[in-house]
């Protein structure tokens, strides 16, 4: 399956942080389709429904198959054991559609008969999904008001596994990935965080850090009143909070963790429509296409960076044609018309947002893949372009010029080419430029990965692949960035030298 086959969907896979994923895999996204969302980044940007139905909810999904041809859904005794334990809790059939295998992936759901399109193939009850309601009255009663649905969600499966075989959630704790399985950069070590330094992931990674760590000294006073719970470390509650950030969705009834839906792994392009009946109080998977039996069922997660899946799930993918760049322009102070720069920034350039939820500087730009050497440069914001036309004013009768220019078209500042070609030419120069550095960084930082070798751990062998996935991405999207703004300067050039000698020549 190709990666742009991928869009997106809501729900998280089986144990998908810890497996390596090197394989063929679609990408992902987290954005909200009719009041469902998934909250992996929801610790940073919290995600609020924009609509609001009185009784059912509607979040599409995306689901495809794998053959059993490839020697998938081989028998495994304690997944087996799972699906009638779901079943006795809910007291409710869950499915007589699927069954739960080993695959490539790890543990996987897989269609035990004909599936035909409109089956509902999935029911889980709210009763058995893992929300804030969940909680200990006696530690709800002590938690102070400030903290989040997330540390409550955590606070719960951290209880929960302290219980061991005597919890009633037990068959589904020990299903989720245990500190050295998970490889989200949040559990990398200084040493290893560094091979990924010149990306915007390294940032991120420090923030997320620093915001659990806060939030776990927010719930510390609380667990120290249970002998039970005093010895839980930042280690564990840092584990427990990506269980919920990685699995989580979110829907008008908040969030919660539905135990069956971790086996779902991802892949998958036709769509399925999960239902949410408030009456009911369940939630429906339909499918909307045939399954023979033996076919497992992928979901696919839409349209994430490699920086977005390390960050958030521990996994990349080799070639991600979803990868982007975060690339940093300034003002210099020196420069005498600084003030008047940032003022017509401030009123005419809309703020720069990262469509994946990465929290961006105003002077922050986010740069795709141009995939067109010679074409308008999509992938390259227009943002970023007026920002270089901006730069190269020397005049204030030029950034006058710029803001008259805006107040007639849409408001935004310098999105049409400088009518003084050596001007534009000198923008995207300067920008030509700046991108080539960042290219030699990123390729410096590429040949400084350590060299495998057999002393090497499985865990950082497989977080150096990683970060070779990362930092190949994004030069590459760098590279097709360079590409195109060297054609677009040629191109300028030759026009700039073309009027030179009919000017000459008259």
């Amino acid at each position: 399956m190709s990666n742009s086959q991928s869009s997106a969907c809501l729900i998280h896979a089986s144990r998908l942080p810890c497996t390596p994923r090197t394989l063929k895999h679609d990408v992902l996204t987290t954005t909200m389709l009719h009041c469902g969302s998934r909250i992996s980044k929801l610790c940073r940007s919290p995600v609020t429904p924009p609509f609001n139905f009185p009784r059912r909810l509607l979040i599409k999904f995306e689901f495809s198959s794998l053959f059993q041809a490839k020697g998938l859904n081989t028998y495994d005794e304690e997944s087996d054991e799972f699906l009638p334990w779901l079943e006795r809790k809910a007291r409710t059939k869950i499915s007589s559609m699927l069954s739960i295998g080993k695959s490539a992936y790890g543990r996987s759901l897989f269609a035990s008969e004909n599936i035909r399109t409109g089956d509902c193939i999935l029911k889980v009850p709210y009763s058995v999904e893992i929300t804030p309601d969940n909680l200990l009255p006696k530690i709800r009663a002590i938690l102070s008001d400030k903290i989040g649905t997330v540390s409550k969600l955590a606070i719960i499966l951290l209880v929960e596994r302290k219980m061991g075989q005597s919890s009633g959630w037990a068959p589904y704790i020990c299903c989720l990935p245990q500190h050295g399985e998970i490889h989200s950069t949040i559990f990398w070590s200084e040493y290893e965080l560094n091979m990924i330094c010149q990306s915007s992931v390294y940032q991120e990674t420090v923030n997320q850090k620093a915001k659990i760590e806060k939030d776990f000294a927010a719930v510390v006073p609380a667990l120290q009143q249970f002998p039970d719970l005093e010895s839980i470390t930042l280690q564990d509650f840092m584990c427990a909070y990506f269980s919920v950030t990685s699995r989580a969705w979110e829907s008008t009834k908040g969030l919660s963790l539905i135990p069956f839906t971790d086996f779902m792994n991802h892949d998958g392009v036709s769509k399925s429509i999960v239902l949410f009946d408030d009456d009911k109080m369940f939630s429906e998977v339909i499918a909307d296409r045939n399954y023979a039996p033996g076919e497992e069922v992928l979901i696919n997660y839409g349209k994430f960076p490699n920086a977005m899946l390390l960050l958030d799930f521990g996994f990349t993918v080799p070639y991600n044609i979803h990868d982007q760049v975060q690339i940093q322009l300034s003002i210099p102070h020196d420069d005498n018309l600084r003030e008047m720069k940032l003022e017509l920034l401030q009123h005419l350039t809309p703020k720069i947002k990262d469509a994946v939820g990465f929290n961006c500087p105003e002077d922050t730009f986010i740069i795709k893949e141009v995939r067109s050497p010679r074409g308008k440069g999509k992938g390259l914001p227009q943002a970023l372009r007026a920002f270089a036309r901006l730069l190269c004013c020397n005049s204030s009768q030029e950034l006058s010029d710029l803001a008259m220019e805006a107040a007639q078209i849409d408001g935004r500042l310098a999105r049409r080419p400088l009518k003084d070609s050596r001007r534009e030419f000198k923008a995207h120069k300067m920008l030509s430029s700046h991108i080539t550095q960042l290219m030699q960084k990123y390729d410096t930082a590429i040949k400084s990965l350590p060299v495998n070798s057999p002393s090497m751990s499985n865990t950082f062998t497989l977080r150096r692949q990683m970060a070779h996935d990362l930092l190949t991405g994004e030069l590459r999207v760098l590279k097709s960035a360079s590409i195109w703004l060297n054609n677009y300067c040629a191109v300028l050039k030759s026009t700039s030298n073309c009027r030179s000698q009919w000017k000459n020549r008259i």
